[in-house]
């Protein structure tokens, strides 16, 4: 075994371990939330992620954007065969080791991955351009300062660094298969690599090249490697978590909200819906709590949601509440969610919290990070729904926790409360001297 195997192997029981702990605890945050009952339309969820997540049926209501991301994403998608076979090659201590079995089908599927990077390179340099040189309003906003911005760009950089990697490692390889050097296989013309290689390299002795084409191929793998670990810190992970997104988001009319059977109980018996014999629940020392005022009280659909957000801001920019010049932002809440949760998953990673029924109490909640007044700003109207790429839902914890408020602390906007006691009164929004309901005694009078 050579030390070169034994380095990748090294390597990579480092990466599988530390990624399996990543991982584990992103799992464990998202189950944090509260169970939920979906419905069970297995052809509608499958259709809905071949269709938004793998097909970005969403992106391209802004072709420009959509067709540069899907230089990347495809890219991406397609340079993983690449990608299994360096790590069958490190293992094994091989060179190409599906060259000579896939023979002229191989130089097609390196072709086609070279020409598939050209065009990520071009979006990549794009996108650079786009977010650090053009003043495009929602990478601007208040929540994208510091981290986020950072964040965007280091995976951009990484991106340049993978396409650094295949073209050094495809580069120096053609030219050493010129010189039929040994342990380089003859593997036919690649698209790019060909005559780029020879422009680049040409010239070099065999053990610069070797050293160039080792140095591409270490590049490469080494990001990878580092870019899986490195997802699960940052927005990026929309890139695995996409898919069981999709999959799992409600399939019911956006327009529809989810009611509260308690209150809709309530409602109910207060209006003679319900018979007397119904009305035979257990009563309960405890009140209940209504909404949601911490992240164990969010379904964990919602902490997915935020763990899946790309923060793309395409849900802000269509919030006409954000428009027009509120503090609201879909995305900050998203983003407020996923530090929530952090903050409570570093608690229990070090021990200082412990969990009690599920729950813990460090002090803090949802509310320390989300401004009631973004809260009630929210006009419910499902454009951030709409607008989202991979069909993240923030209306339902606005709705939640503006329930909490109300329901569970008595609280709300003051310009709301002469609202909830005249329809407590007299059943309508408005203050009327008669009973809303009366003009139906007219009725009654002449069927009588």
């Amino acid at each position: 075994m050579s030390i070169q195997q034994i380095a990748f192997l090294l390597v990579l029981g480092l990466v599988s371990f530390i990624g399996f702990k990543r991982y584990s605890r992103l799992r464990r945050n998202i189950l944090l939330g509260k169970d939920v009952d979906f419905v069970q339309n297995a052809k509608k969820r499958w259709s809905n992620v071949l269709l938004v997540a793998f097909g970005q049926k969403k992106m391209f209501k802004n072709w420009i954007p959509a067709i540069l991301h899907l230089f990347i994403y495809a890219a991406f998608v397609i340079t993983q065969i690449e990608l299994i076979e360096i790590i069958v090659d490190g293992v094994f201590g091989t060179h190409r080791f599906f060259a000579a079995g896939l023979g002229g089908f191989y130089t097609f599927i390196i072709s086609f991955i070279e020409i598939l990077s050209a065009f990520a390179l071009f979006a990549t340099i794009i996108f650079l351009w786009r977010r650090n040189m053009l003043k495009i309003p929602r990478f601007r906003k208040p929540e994208m300062k510091g981290w986020p911005t950072k964040d965007a760009n280091l995976i951009l950089i990484g991106e340049l660094l993978l396409l650094t990697g295949i073209c050094c490692m495809n580069g120096a390889d053609m030219v050493l298969q010129e010189m039929n050097a040994e342990h380089y296989p003859q593997t036919g013309q690649f698209a790019i690599t060909s005559w780029l290689g020879p422009a680049l390299f040409g010239g070099l002795n065999e053990s610069l090249l070797i050293a160039i084409e080792r140095f591409g191929w270490w590049l490469h793998i080494l990001t990878v490697f580092s870019f899986i670990i490195y997802l699960t810190y940052s927005k990026h992970l929309h890139i695995l978590l996409a898919f069981p997104n999709v999959f799992y988001a409600k399939l019911k009319s956006r327009g529809e909200m989810e009611n509260m059977p308690e209150i809709m109980n309530e409602v109910k018996s207060m209006m003679g819906l319900i018979p007397d014999s119904n009305e035979t629940a257990e009563m309960s020392d405890e009140l209940p709590s209504f909404g949601a005022k911490d992240i164990f009280d969010l379904e964990w659909r919602t902490i997915l949601n935020a763990y899946t957000c790309t923060e793309c801001g395409r849900c802000t920019a269509q919030c006409p509440a954000n428009l027009t010049g509120k503090k609201l932002s879909p995305r900050k809440v998203m983003m407020d969610i996923r530090d929530r949760v952090e903050e409570v998953a570093d608690g229990l990673d070090k021990g200082k919290i412990e969990m009690k029924d599920g729950k813990f109490d460090d002090g803090k909640s949802l509310f320390d990070y989300l401004d009631k007044e973004e809260l009630y700003a929210c006009t419910a109207c499902n454009a951030c729904v709409e607008a989202c790429p991979v069909m993240i839902d923030p209306l339902s914890p606005i709705l939640e926790m503006r329930r909490y408020d109300i329901l569970s602390e008595s609280a709300g906007p003051k310009d709301w409360l002469p609202m909830f006691n005249s329809i407590e009164q007299v059943g309508a929004v408005w203050q009327m001297p008669d009973a809303r309901d009366k003009w139906t005694e007219q009725l009654t009078k002449k069927e009588n």
